[in-house]
């Protein structure tokens, strides 16, 4: 009789183990809590839930765009936000952008909104143009970001490396922000959707200037990746007047083992629910499923290609 017990408890422990391994989990790959990709995030988790039943769904918070794309590409995750720049840096393998070889498993499941990016000086601190931030403090986001790698980016199409400033600090929005409230710093790059929490916040808490990047800064940077843009007036308190500056498209991104169906009903149910992204970020107003399967070398994945055909975004 304990002999059966024995077999029985073990069949059942054996049942749940397998129901445990078949359990699938969606894990969303954002960034800093203090920027877009978080609350976006979040929102998403909550539509792939209730279109995945079966799949448990989490959010985490990570230093964005390269370690979403190198933790997609070794399976520690299953849709990520990232920067088009870095997505296309990772597909070729950059090691200075921090893709030591070509990230190969990466798939797109979307083109969502445009990073603006906003360089934002403390009112006091004299800055006005780019070239001003010549010796002084300034923080060009988390190592290796996307934002950083926007931060080279620009900077050299302005003719600038970061030996010529006096304080170079790598850091996240939220403390970059913290700095220059305390006056640790004198301006901070941050590449995200308008209306950004971070900017805002600091907005509130002291006099701040938006910095010009003039088109012809964009032209010579020579990456399809930037396009001119313009961050409208009264975007943040104290913005008086439209400032020119650089866009770079945001993407969604998955891996080849993710299977189609959940990648199918992971994009469908973001479209159906946009009501929903938006409420979560106004940047998510930019999210055009007419432009999603476009902007990049990087191969939709076939989940996210059946959706598009199927809507007739793709014919």
């Amino acid at each position: 009789m304990k002999f059966r017990h024995a077999l029985a408890a073990g069949a059942a422990a054996l049942c749940l183990s397998v129901s445990a391994h078949a359990a699938e989990f969606i894990n969303v790959l954002t960034g800093g809590t203090s920027g877009v990709y978080y609350p976006l995030g979040v929102a998403l988790s909550q539509i792939y839930g209730k279109a995945l039943p079966n799949a448990k769904t989490s959010v985490q918070a990570t230093k964005a765009s390269a370690e979403n794309l190198n933790l997609l590409q070794a399976g520690r995750g299953e849709i990520a936000f990232t920067l088009g720049d870095a997505l296309n840096e990772a597909w070729k393998g950059n090691d200075e952008a921090g893709f030591k070889t070509p990230l190969k498993k990466l798939r797109t499941v979307a083109a969502i909104y445009p990073n603006h990016i906003q360089i934002v000086a403390a009112a006091d601190s004299g800055i006005k143009t780019l070239a001003d931030l010549k010796g002084k403090r300034i923080a060009v986001g988390a190592p290796k970001s996307g934002t950083e790698l926007n931060a080279r980016d620009i900077f050299r199409g302005a003719g600038i490396s970061y030996k010529d400033f006096a304080k170079v600090e790598y850091l996240p929005f939220g403390e970059s922000v913290e700095l220059m409230k305390n006056r640790q710093l004198d301006a901070t790059l941050i590449s995200a959707g308008l209306g950004v929490a971070a900017v805002r916040d600091l907005a509130t808490a002291v006099p701040i200037v938006i910095i010009p990047i003039p088109p012809e800064v964009v032209a010579k940077i020579g990456e399809a990746a930037y396009q001119v843009g313009t961050i409208p007036a009264d975007t943040y308190k104290g913005q008086a007047a439209a400032v020119p500056t650089v866009i770079v498209q945001n993407f969604l991104v998955t891996h080849e083992g993710v299977s189609s169906d959940s990648v199918y009903a992971m994009t469908r149910s973001m479209f159906e629910n946009l009501d929903q992204v938006t409420a979560a970020h106004a940047a998510a107003k930019a999210i055009d499923r007419t432009k999603a399967a476009t902007g990049t070398s990087v191969p939709l994945h076939p989940g996210a290609e059946k959706y598009y055909r199927e809507v007739g975004v793709i014919k």
